[in-house]
């Protein structure tokens, strides 16, 4: 979502660079212009609808831009309705297995009482991704995918979603117990020493079959991870989703691409001509940006562990000063040391020949907790 942003307001940042100081006069409508993103999916997968307005480029993007309380649905040519959830921060889930035969439009309504529509929407037919691999490279490691279009689906939007293992730089596996005043084992569903991280891909990856031999599109590159990216450290997870565009969607998204690309020339195709499939039922002159989709969604996932791509090296700059204490805390000095949680216990240090440690050595928090940075809790698509 915070790319269309950006590429709205495209023209309120091209002046930043100017050697005279430029305060362009900015409507207050131009800072409210609703933002529809999505592609539902109508095979019942879950899909995200992102609503939000612009705002100015010299604000922050906060939860103030989002839209919340609206009321969205699909409404089919027989009036029949398919209600999309709230799901709080402006984004609405779409599960539902609907007719591919019929053509819909998506209804938002908003708290304000204005309410909006698409044009009519028919479904397309995604074609099966065929292939997905990765190749280690001078730079890191390519990740791509083949497929192949057809008269019904020839142009195509792919984005992705990432999840990789991590851990801290120093690994504990105890935890210091206030009312035993002592340092205990942590239990399995306490564990800070293995940790997830996910991210949805903010990139836009486009392209045309009838370019290619027989529509016939061979590896094209998804994603790039480049040597020193912690996200291959361990095991990665990538899960790709192929979506067929209509000729005006391929165009719109062609148009932000190329502003984003571009973001900053002057030569670039300006935001006013950015529009999309939504227009305002009680003015269609009153701007909308954003572009519906509604098909079939094709999705593969891939997994890439750090022996596939060894020897793999990670710089996490959060990590760079990540030490043990010199210093070991004994036990009468636990409660003192141990209680506010700023000093992590890690390294047990035992005496000669015994079996129970004297103390611990120590470290902060961000290089013990992987939970600082990440979830503890493995993902129900993970695999081992």
């Amino acid at each position: 979502m915070r790319r269309i942003q950006l590429v709205v307001l495209f023209c309120f940042s091209i002046l930043i660079g100017c050697r005279e100081p430029f305060e362009p006069e900015i409507r207050a409508t131009d800072l409210n212009v609703l933002v529809v993103e999505g592609y539902l999916d109508s095979e019942g997968l879950p899909s995200i609808l992102d609503l939000s307005y612009t705002r100015n480029i010299q604000d922050e993007f906060n939860s103030s831009s989002k839209v919340f309380g609206a009321n969205v649905y699909l409404e089919s040519s027989e009036g029949e309705r398919f209600g999309l959830v709230e799901l709080g921060n402006g984004s609405y889930e779409f599960k539902h297995d609907i007719s591919e035969s019929d053509t819909y439009v998506l209804r938002i309504f908003l708290p304000d009482g204005t309410s909006y529509s698409s044009t009519r929407l028919t479904p397309l037919i995604t074609p099966d991704i065929i292939d997905v691999g990765f190749e280690k490279n001078e730079a890191g490691v390519e990740i791509f995918l083949t497929t192949k279009g057809n008269s019904e689906a020839d142009d195509f939007l792919w984005t992705f979603d990432e999840t990789w293992q991590f851990r801290p730089p120093i690994t504990s596996q105890v935890k210091y117990d206030p009312e035993q005043k002592d340092v205990v084992l942590r239990a399995p569903d306490e564990r800070i020493d293995l940790c997830y991280l996910s991210k949805r891909n903010s990139d836009l990856i486009l392209e045309t079959s009838s370019r290619f031999e027989d529509q016939f599109v061979f590896r094209q590159t998804i994603n790039q991870i480049n040597q020193g990216d912690e996200r291959l450290t361990i095991r990665y997870s990538i899960l790709i989703s192929q979506k067929a565009l209509t000729k005006d969607a391929s165009e719109f998204w062609e148009i932000l691409k190329k502003n984003t690309d571009d973001l900053g020339s002057i030569f670039s195709p300006l935001p006013s001509i950015v529009t999309g499939n939504m227009t305002q039922d009680q003015n269609p002159n009153v701007p909308v940006i954003g572009q519906v989709g509604l098909g079939k969604v094709q999705q593969r996932r891939l997994f890439i562990d750090i022996r596939d791509v060894a020897p793999w090296r990670a710089e996490v700059p959060e990590y760079e000063n990540c030490l043990l204490s010199a210093d070991t805390v004994l036990i009468r000095d636990y409660d003192s040391r141990f209680r506010s949680g700023v000093n992590i216990p890690a390294l047990p240090i035992y005496p000669e020949n015994a079996f129970n440690p004297i103390g611990y050595r120590y470290s902060s928090l961000i290089c013990v907790d992987c939970t600082q940075r990440g979830s503890n809790v493995k993902p129900d698509f993970w695999v081992d």
